[in-house]
């Protein structure tokens, strides 16, 4: 059979839903071109080390090609889905710097994953930043930075404190996570770094609208999550809104309709999430409807309804009430593409998706984490080594989990962080003031 008359999958998307769908073909009797606007498979459960100086991008981020480099039957191009057209199964797409080409597909199989979601106040998004690509952790990373090396030759109280506080909003998994390690950084890894500043005068806020952080977690582990933070130092604020963000702070309103001023620099967003841009483009050339996040509503088997041939996967499909995990997104992925090759090798067609629920995890401190499986709640050192294995296990290629391990080594015995390096320009700090030093 020749390459053109083979059934020819598009996947759009190269993270869990699209790298697991394209692995899943490797054996099929068809084509398959994979296209993301990016040029690497992200692992994005890690990039709140990238952020806090644990990893480098590279360690969580191997490029799509190489991960797939052996798999003949694959094609990867650079470029973005800007339009669809569902008669004639074609896609528009954009490459840089701008070209636009079309591509045909007989099967489609969506895996587009989701953005940051401000409820309707996309104005906070300037200064209270998400972080879902490596250039979200790469920014943040020399927000959190440049915020001790200002601090450090800051001569006003009132302008070190505002530099020296960090405002989390949202206390599900990457936000504690992220609470976490910012109080590991300032109370341990940076100690005896500065000599005008103790850096664990930092003060680090996290804020969530619930009664308790971690809502998807057992009471039990929620509260050993809650000690190990209080431990480090991190302020727990819950039933606790965000009224306003500005460059200069952030305004809370609380459970008795009160606000409150904070002054802070730097303010990360973990609260919420919605659909990537490119399920809106889909749902309007389809009809598929949506739910409130965006979401595209899938039939059983993964694909829309109607439209048999068009699949929507993992963090981008609504079906079950099913959690927006990377585990999800492989088992769709996987389950879209045997559909698919069932389809084209007339094998018995496969039923419907079933989610294998393999538990939730976080790492909350350096040596403290929580796991949930089924009855099975641990936490503490323990849950932390479950915690290291399955990341370990889910990474990417031999390359990345040996340099991964390698840094979590360094890390976690010498409380060090190898990953700091940024520059004036990445802080956007601008010309410091003429500070002198006693006795220069």
């Amino acid at each position: 059979m020749s390459a053109e008359a083979e059934h020819h999958v598009v996947i759009v998307g190269s993270g869990f839903g699209g790298l697991f769908a394209a692995k899943a073909l490797r054996l099929a009797p068809v084509r398959v071109t994979l296209v993301d606007r990016t040029n690497h498979h992200l692992f994005q459960p890690l990039l709140y080390q990238v952020a806090t100086g644990i990893l480098s991008p590279g360690d969580i981020a191997p490029a799509t090609r190489d991960v797939l480099r052996r798999q003949r039957n694959v094609t990867v191009q650079l470029g973005e889905v800007v339009a669809l057209d569902a008669e004639r199964r074609e896609l528009e797409l954009r490459h840089p710097p701008g070209v636009r080409s079309t591509i045909g597909y007989d099967s489609l199989i969506v895996a587009c994953g989701v953005t940051q979601s401000y409820f309707g106040n996309d104005g906070f998004e300037r200064w209270a930043p998400g972080m879902k690509t490596i250039d979200d952790a790469l920014a943040l990373r020399a927000r959190i930075f440049g915020a001790f090396e200002m601090a450090e030759w800051e001569p006003d109280p009132e302008t070190r404190a505002r530099w020296l506080t960090f405002a989390i909003v949202g206390a599900g998994p990457t936000g504690v996570e992220l609470a976490g390690q910012l109080g590991e950084l300032s109370r341990r890894a940076l100690a005896s770094n500065f000599r005008r500043l103790d850096p664990r005068e930092a003060r680090i806020l996290l804020f969530d609208a619930g009664d308790r952080i971690l809502p998807s977690f057992h009471e039990r582990l929620a509260a050993r999550a809650t000690r190990d933070l209080q431990r480090l130092g991190v302020e727990i604020r819950l039933r606790t809104t965000v009224a306003g963000v500005d460059e200069d702070g952030i305004t809370v309103r609380d459970a008795d309709s009160s606000e409150t001023r904070i002054p802070a620099i730097t303010k990360i967003w973990a609260a919420g999430v919605q659909a990537s841009p490119l399920a809106a483009i889909v749902s309007a050339a389809t009809g598929a409807p949506v739910d409130p996040r965006g979401r595209i509503q899938v039939a059983p088997d993964c694909s829309l309804p109607g439209r048999p041939e068009i699949f929507v996967v993992g963090d981008a499909m609504a079906l079950d009430g099913l959690p927006g995990l990377a585990e999800v997104a492989m088992q769709s992925g996987r389950h879209a593409a045997r559909v698919i090759r069932a389809r084209v090798t007339d094998a018995p067609a496969r039923g419907p998706f079933r989610y294998r629920d393999l538990g939730s995890m976080a790492a909350v401190s350096r040596t403290s984490g929580i796991v949930e499986y089924r009855r099975l709640r641990v936490g503490g050192r323990i849950g932390w080594l479950l915690w290291l294995l399955v990341h370990l296990t889910f990474l990417t290629g031999f390359k990345n989990r040996f340099s991964t391990l390698l840094q979590w080594t360094v890390t976690f015995l010498s409380r060090g962080r190898s990953e700091r390096t940024i520059t004036l320009r990445q802080a956007n700090l601008g010309d410091p003031p003429d500070v002198s030093t006693p006795g220069a």
